[in-house]
């Protein structure tokens, strides 16, 4: 918002300096983003008679001038032929900085010696045109007197920045009203004299609302007679201050009254208007519409538009129409002041890539009971300026017409809050400055009906902040806060999620952060069963893209698809991990249940290569002793490696689900050829998970040494061949089975496949150490352990000695 110190000197008698008002309305909220003092370095450009003027001997189009300027006669050279003998002007003096930085010297044109220059109103910054000199009138101050000072132009602009709740102030007087409730000084507002004809409005003009619940409030007038033409000086130079270009009399009143009061108006040349009807409505799908920017507009069944009987005449709230434009012929003005509902304009807008000066205020609100006086301001200034003849009354239409609500109000919450101390009389006192109405409730709270220009104020909060603002910010004391200081030690899980990142980080590898979005189809690429929970996902309700539209239920689509980014951008040696949630729906629950899972994918170079290096991929056993290195730094015992039972997204035979004990706590393998191809990736990986919460339960914190036995030990070996799809854990497991607490390790030494071996078998070698706690160990007892073992491996696994 762009408001001048004059112009609010007008409304408020306040003896505050341009700066002191700046840090004012600064500490109000109203943030003085920029200051302009407008011919305040322009002091050396003066007053000044042409005494003498005579044509230069050497230049056809030049004169030489005497020009008196209080203090002495100077000569001066001038190009200009609008002036004469006898003229006031205004005089640049050596020194004077004009604008665009334009200095003044001493200086010899064509022969002839100028000690200055007489400026036209462009060179003054005062008008993007001018044709000749400034010609003053007579006697309009001393001669030197600074020209900015004899016309009345010195000021100050103030560009305020707003926030969006505060639309009250964006008008003179809405900021000129905050003035006068901080400095307890009475407001003056614009006169306006409304002279009336003869004949009713309601001859001449219509309205009718087919959407008040977008419109709540059209009101309109009707003058004749008029005559459009330039605006008066005072009204173009205001304007121009403002940042707005003047039209002709008529617009420039209606954009004068918008910045004055806040409320957006509109004229319509009423020839141009068929029925001489106003009917407000929602578009036409795809209805056509030229603005006053003469650009075509397709329109929605959303926005809403100005009709005459016929046709949209106008963009209600954002923009008119070309159709019925005021012009130079225009003689009957349609004055139209509404209220429309600032989500419905504000959406056109943003849709039409439409920002006015209009749909500004609207798009913030605007005051609905400011409505007429607005209309009658613009209306008393037109007949004023172009004459013609107002016709009696106002065509007024507000069917939704509405109190503002009472709100409670506590004073004690109020100090409570702001963290003062103010008694009742000078709260109640700070309400009355700023329009509201005060009324003494029960238990001590008041009653206070905000002014119907405060939009913004609705709750006992906004009032509290209001006390707050107009008391003054500076006033509310500088405390410390006041806060303990809680040292809390990490939980188990914590310890453990720590734990673990440094674990895999130490192991070589690189965490990554994916969204918790993923696409529907997710689960398709990792041939998920149609039966499968983890299709069954939690749909986003506003998704940006649709690969990013369901909660995901796996961390491994996320993790592959970064597998197959990074190999894209040739990084081919990956070891990635990434512990995050998932997201898994409940029957019957709104909140879905969120473990902590941990997947990781390595692939390529073992190593990374290297001269010095062996360049070996890296294959299953690498990533399963990543896991391995995790079980056991968390001491999880009873671990066993089960091929049964696999997921889907698993290569055959090349995967395990990991056991702890009956309980399935991850899994390991290398990736399905056709998932890897799902996923655009051409070399192989590895994957694992791991469910964290299990391994949390599992953890243990202590660590039980037991001292070694002081009697020797006694090793012996068994050489088999068992079937080759019988898994070499079995016969572990089965030499286990025995539980013997003499066996004190069991080691397969040897596995071979080839010469001497029948087909479909395959040789399996295990080395056996025996050792007691209590003594040593005969030679018949190891011997009778040992063929119990044997036993119990011909009997269940039918496995055959060598």
């Amino acid at each position: 918002m762009i408001v001048t110190y004059n112009w609010l000197k007008e409304f408020v008698n306040f003896s505050e300096t341009p700066e002191e008002l700046a840090e004012l309305l600064t500490m109000l909220g109203l943030e003085v983003e920029g200051m302009e003092k407008f011919g305040a370095d322009m002091d050396d450009v003066v007053v000044a008679v042409v005494e003498e003027k005579q044509q230069h001997p050497n230049a056809d189009k030049l004169s030489v001038c005497r020009v008196n300027n209080g203090k002495e006669i100077l000569n001066v050279v001038c190009g200009a032929q609008n002036f004469k003998q006898g003229d006031t002007v205004a005089l640049a003096q050596v020194g004077a900085e004009l604008p665009g930085n334009f200095k003044i010297k001493k200086s010899k044109i064509r022969g002839e010696e100028s000690s200055g220059m007489l400026c036209s109103e462009k060179e003054l910054g005062l008008a993007d045109e001018s044709s000749g000199i400034v010609v003053l009138a007579k006697d309009i101050a001393p001669l030197g007197t600074p020209v900015f000072e004899a016309l009345a132009l010195k000021d100050t602009i103030f560009e305020i920045g707003l926030t969006p709740n505060r639309s009250d102030c964006l008008s003179a007087i809405g900021i000129a009203r905050d003035i006068a409730a901080k400095l307890n000084l009475k407001l003056t507002p614009p006169d306006i004299a409304i002279i009336e004809g003869a004949d009713e409005v309601s001859s001449s003009i219509s309205v009718t609302i087919e959407s008040p619940d977008i419109c709540p409030r059209y009101a309109a007038r009707y003058i004749s007679g008029c005559r459009i033409a330039p605006s008066p000086e005072w009204l173009v130079k205001r304007l121009n201050a403002i940042g707005i270009r003047s039209i002709n009399n008529v617009v420039d009143i209606t954009n004068l009254v918008m910045m004055e009061l806040g409320q957006p108006l509109h004229a319509f040349d009423c020839e141009h208007l068929s029925g001489s009807r106003i009917l407000v409505r929602t578009a036409k799908e795809g209805e056509s519409f030229t603005t006053l920017d003469n650009q075509q507009r397709t329109l929605t069944s959303t926005d809403l538009v100005i009709c005459d009987a016929e046709r949209p005449v106008a963009l209600a709230g954002i923009m008119g129409g070309l159709n019925s434009e005021i012009e130079k012929t225009t003689t009957s003005i349609l004055l139209e002041s509404a209220f429309f509902k600032p989500a419905a304009i504000r959406k056109t807008a943003k849709r039409l890539g439409l920002h006015t000066e209009s749909s500004h205020r609207f798009e913030r609100g605007v005051d609905i009971d400011g409505v007429i006086r607005a209309i009658d301001r613009a209306a008393s200034l037109i007949v004023a300026l172009a004459g013609g003849v107002l016709a009696k009354g106002c065509v007024d239409i507000y069917p939704g017409k509405s109190d503002r609500v009472a709100i409670s109000f506590r004073p004690e919450k109020a100090n409570e809050l702001i963290g003062i101390e103010l008694d009742n009389d000078n709260i109640i006192e700070i309400l009355t400055r700023l329009e509201c109405k005060v009324l003494p409730s029960i238990n001590g709270a008041f009653l206070v009906t905000p002014p119907h220009y405060r939009i913004d104020i609705e709750r006992e909060i906004d009032l509290i902040e209001e006390i707050a603002r107009l008391n003054g910010y500076d006033k509310i004391p500088a405390t410390m806060p006041i806060a303990k200081v809680i040292s809390d030690r990490p939980t188990k899980h914590q310890q453990i999620e720590i734990q673990l990142r440094e674990l895999l980080v130490n192991s070589g590898m690189a965490e990554i952060i994916n969204f918790s979005f993923t696409a529907p189809e997710a689960a398709g690429k990792l041939l998920l069963s149609e039966d499968d929970q983890r299709r069954t996902t939690i749909k986003l309700a506003n998704p940006l893209i649709d690969e990013q539209s369901v909660m995901r239920t796996s961390l491994l689509p996320g993790l592959l698809e970064t597998v197959a980014r990074n190999l894209n951008f040739r990084s081919l040696d990956l070891k990635l991990f990434e512990m995050r949630r998932i997201y898994l729906p409940v029957e019957g629950e709104d909140m879905p249940r969120e473990p902590l899972w941990i997947a990781g994918a390595i692939t390529g170079s073992r190593d990374g290569g290297g001269w010095s290096r062996p360049n070996e991929a890296v294959d299953f056993f690498d990533v399963k002793g990543i896991v391995e290195t995790v079980l056991d730094t968390f001491k999880i015992g009873g671990v066993s490696w089960d091929t049964d039972l696999l997921e889907p997204y698993y290569h055959p035979g090349k995967a395990c689900r990991i056991m702890a004990g009956r309980e399935c706590i991850g899994s390991v393998g290398e990736i399905h050829p056709i998932v890897q191809k799902n996923f655009e990736i051409e070399k192989t990986v590895y994957c694992f998970e791991l469910d964290f919460e299990k391994l949390v339960k599992l953890a243990k914190s202590k660590t039980t040494i037991t001292a070694p036995s002081r009697f020797p030990d006694s090793s012996r070996d068994i050489a088999m061949l068992i079937p080759e799809e019988l898994q070499v854990s079995k016969v572990i497991e089965s030499i286990k089975a025995v539980k013997a607490k003499e066996i004190e390790q069991i080691q397969i030494f040897d596995v071979y496949r080839g010469k001497g071996v029948p087909e479909g078998q395959k040789s399996v070698a295990v080395h056996i150490r025996y050792r007691s706690f209590e003594r040593t160990l005969t030679e018949e007892e190891i011997s009778e352990l040992h063929k119990k073992i044997i036993t119990n491996l011909t009997d269940k696994l039918k496995v055959t000695l060598r």
